[in-house]
């Protein structure tokens, strides 16, 4: 299905005084991004002098950026920049916020409901609602489907805080299970192991943007007869099959946290199901179990989305599919520049999912023997911003020692935890900066451009015993799947 066009509006003019000093985000993940204490923040880099701040166009090529060092390398590249997506959406952001003002209707307004409508029809589900927050997704899905205290919630370990959190919240168990040590997604053959009579849901991330193997976790759910709750928060537009994510389980939670491939004014979250029962009762719990006003059916809670976050994420998602095209770009753009560089050997780079579109909320590479903090170093002091998703895996977190895990329980996780590092993927990074990202890995590798590559779609990983042969894109770039979502 085809998003709705909706026109951006006047493209304001913008300079590098506009740029601040320096944007910090806190730490955000599989479900959104929470006040920190500064220690995982990560900076987003002014831009240099002459870079033009705009996205890039799909229709046009932007002015080629300034060599800034010696080397002909770029002097810095974020890891995220949303300024320039603003400067090509802000006149239409600034008009739907004042309309929203000058209604009065700032909580569950007109633009809450057009909104539900739109998403449920862009992922193909008969139901989107819209709560506060992807957290507030997370734990009012649960909600819904009763799961309570004593219960147990089979889910990674290698995830955001708030998969679990949820859980724990309603008084109920988290089971951590082991990840695919390829997808870094959830191992199904774990899953099986981990279920118990207890066992009352199964959480499955769809991490980074790629959906979980849902062909062999369908089954199981239903052989253990438990639903499946989708943590779609860096998914929004995957695909597995043709059908959307958020859209194959019981339940899909979504964030619209800013640095979300659709991000908001701030925080934000929806739910999508193909159940009547569910929906029903995600409504009332949103609000309290209020309804009619002032009568309770039920004990809610107060998640409802902001008509204002609502009216600048009705701007922004009818170029969702273009944004996500890009980020596709880009990953085949890092496949070839890895082999370019002769990087094959030193780092493993993430591959494409080939039962359905991936949507590339992080481009996470995997570094052994115990280099990846030296790297990261190498590339902060070169000025590539970067990020680690996740340092600490959820089962070895302070907060739930009392669960009994210890170091070695689920090993693919852990090595995860200390191997990888996303590097800037986001729709707007430019093709010099990606090649500056990778030559800057280059040089902490020591290696140097080849005269010619290998074919990025074939080349053999050469890490000793980590991933197997990528796929990359294998459908035409900016092409989703038989199904447009």
């Amino acid at each position: 299905m085809r998003l709705p066009v909706r026109r951006a509006g006047r493209r304001p003019k913008v300079g590098r005084n506009e740029w601040s000093d320096v944007h910090e985000h806190d730490d955000h993940g599989a479900s959104e991004g929470l006040p920190g204490d500064g220690r995982n923040l990560f900076r987003i880099f002014p831009a240099p002098d002459g870079v033009p701040n705009t996205m890039i166009r799909r229709t046009t090529t932007p002015a080629p950026l300034p060599a800034d060092t010696d080397d002909g390398l770029l002097a810095s590249v974020p890891l995220l920049a949303l300024d320039r997506q603003q400067a090509v959406l802000g006149d239409a952001i600034r008009a739907a916020i004042g309309r929203v003002c000058d209604s009065g209707r700032f909580v569950l307004g007109p633009d809450v409901t057009e909104l539900e409508v739109e998403l449920a029809q862009a992922l193909g589900v008969p139901h989107a609602i819209s709560c506060a927050s992807g957290s507030d997704a997370l734990l009012l899905a649960l909600m819904a489907l009763g799961i309570g205290a004593g219960d147990e919630v089979v889910l990674p370990s290698y995830t955001f805080f708030a998969t679990a959190s949820a859980v724990t919240r309603l008084g109920a168990v988290p089971i951590f299970a082991d990840i695919d040590p390829v997808t870094y997604l959830v191992d199904p053959a774990d899953v099986q192991r981990k279920i118990s009579k207890r066992c009352r849901a199964i959480v499955p991330v769809h991490l980074f943007g790629r959906t979980a193997d849902m062909d062999a976790l369908l089954p199981i759910a239903s052989a253990a007869g438990v639903p499946i709750v989708e943590d779609a928060a860096q998914s929004i537009l995957s695909t597995w099959h043709g059908r959307c994510s958020g859209g194959l389980g019981d339940v899909g939670c979504f964030s619209f946290y800013p640095t979300k491939n659709l991000g908001g004014a701030g925080d934000g979250g929806f739910l999508t199901t193909t159940r009547d029962d569910v929906a029903k009762s995600l409504r009332l719990l949103r609000v309290h179990g209020m309804e009619p006003r002032y009568y309770h059916e039920l004990i809610g809670i107060n998640s409802r989305l902001d008509t204002i976050q609502a009216a600048v994420l009705r701007v922004k998602l009818p170029h969702l599919d273009a944004w996500t095209s890009a980020r596709q770009e880009n990953a085949s753009r890092y496949a070839s520049l890895f082999a370019e560089y002769g990087l094959d050997g030193h780092v493993a780079v993430p591959g494409d999912e080939p039962r359905g579109r991936h949507v590339w909320n992080q481009f996470v590479i995997r570094i052994t023997d115990g280099r990846r903090d030296a790297l990261r170093a190498h590339l902060a002091q070169r000025g590539v911003g970067t990020e680690i998703y996740y340092p600490v895996p959820l089962h070895l977190q302070k907060c739930f020692s009392h669960l009994g895990w210890a170091e070695g329980d689920l090993p693919e996780t852990e090595r995860a935890a200390r191997e990888t590092l996303a590097l800037p993927i986001f729709p707007e990074l430019r093709p010099e900066e990606q090649r500056t990202v990778v030559a800057r890995i280059a040089e902490f590798c020591g290696t140097a451009r080849r005269t010619s590559t290998p074919d990025a779609r074939t080349a053999q990983p050469t890490v000793p015993g980590t991933l197997p042969a990528p796929h990359f894109l294998r459908r035409a770039v900016g092409k989703a799947d038989d199904v447009r979502c």
